[in-house]
């Protein structure tokens, strides 16, 4: 079987256990490798990953409620922390209906400074675990009176340790997230957490499945996956613009998560979703024409799985997917010294690119 991938303009020959694939950048590549990194015992679903203040891991959370630690081929994963105080006795396999006990952590990041290891569950809110793993703490169930129900994605300010993430739906959990995109849902939020002052704040309120949030280098702006309307919001924190949002871009594919680089760009992971997506007809979501859920855009030939963009909105980079099943769903792309981790929230693996 054959599978081909693509990051942007000169082509490189990888591979993926037996799948072939390409590689083109817009800036050139040498030879790189695409690995897999299995998950052990039929566990699936590293929707996000994280690396330590030590530079370890990657840690992902799966589906089965638990955050996985990689220690090398040599020791392979290892738990490191979970999110429900409920597991004991429960039967959690990452099916939806075991998620509401079992926990399902989605957003994740370490504090640079504490070394806590923040955590956003779609069921159980945010969290936070000390260094040392294990039963996370909650530390924000509600805001504004009401409940959390789909916790997504976060972002750290490594400057006072502010977080912010995102409330997908008031409405519709994650074990049905796709009902929050075919009903046009916008009940989705926006918020922060102090962590000083414990407070929390309701930043944006009436967002179409808001989801991965990335702040700027110098904690400006942040960027905010609006997959419902396939758009990227930058929220302005700072400056003459504060408290206020603009389009950052419009896409023609659903984004995921963002994982800003170490030089202050932004991987979107456009998680297409092809494996549930091709079986339905759409007529049209956000504004973006639509058939059998496939989804082109148009200022990017082929099959764009994730891209990278400049602070302005300029394209850097991208990942093809080339139409095959390896990835037909990337959830999340994290650049870290010369590797691209590559997350999904339904594989078995979590996937990582040797870029130079």
């Amino acid at each position: 079987m054959k599978e081909s991938l693509a990051i942007c303009s000169c082509s490189l020959s990888l591979a993926l256990w037996v799948v072939a694939v390409v590689v083109v950048s817009w800036s050139p590549l040498s030879e790189a490798a695409i690995e897999a990194v299995e998950l052990p015992g039929g566990v699936f679903g590293p929707e996000s990953i994280a690396f330590d203040c030590r530079g370890e891991g990657p840690y992902a959370g799966v589906g089965d409620g638990r955050i996985l630690k990689w220690n090398g081929s040599g020791l392979g994963w290892t738990q490191f922390a979970y999110t429900s105080p409920n597991r004991e006795g429960k039967e959690c396999n990452g099916e939806p209906q075991t998620e509401a006990a079992c926990g399902r952590p989605l957003g994740l990041k370490f504090h640079p400074s504490t070394c806590e290891l923040f955590i956003a569950d779609a069921y159980f809110g945010l969290l936070a675990v000390g260094p040392q793993g294990g039963l996370a703490s909650q530390l924000v169930s509600s805001a504004q009176g009401v409940p959390l129900r789909f916790t997504n994605a976060l972002d750290i300010d490594p400057q006072n340790g502010v977080v912010y993430f995102t409330d997908s739906s008031l409405l519709f959990q994650r074990s049905v997230w796709i009902l929050s995109i075919v009903n046009g849902d916008r009940t989705g939020r926006l918020l922060k957490y102090d962590p000083r002052t414990k407070n929390v704040t309701v930043l944006i309120n009436g967002l179409a499945f808001p989801n991965g949030v990335a702040l700027s280098t110098d904690s400006s702006f942040l960027l905010m996956a609006e997959t419902g309307t396939l758009q990227i919001l930058k929220f302005w924190l700072k400056g003459p613009k504060a408290q206020t949002t603009e389009i950052f871009v419009q896409l023609e594919r659903f984004p995921d998560n963002i994982k800003r680089t170490d030089n202050g760009e932004f991987w979107i992971a456009m998680n297409t979703g092809r494996g549930k997506l091709e079986t339905q007809t759409w007529m049209r979501l956000g504004g973006a024409t639509t058939q059998h859920g496939e989804v082109k855009i148009p200022w990017i030939r082929g099959d764009p799985v994730a891209v990278k963009l400049d602070e302005r909105g300029g394209v850097k980079g991208m990942i093809d997917g080339e139409e095959g099943q390896a990835l037909e769903s990337v959830s999340e792309v994290d650049e870290r010294k010369g590797r691209l981790w590559i997350g999904s929230a339904v594989k078995p693996y979590v996937g990582f690119i040797m870029n130079g």
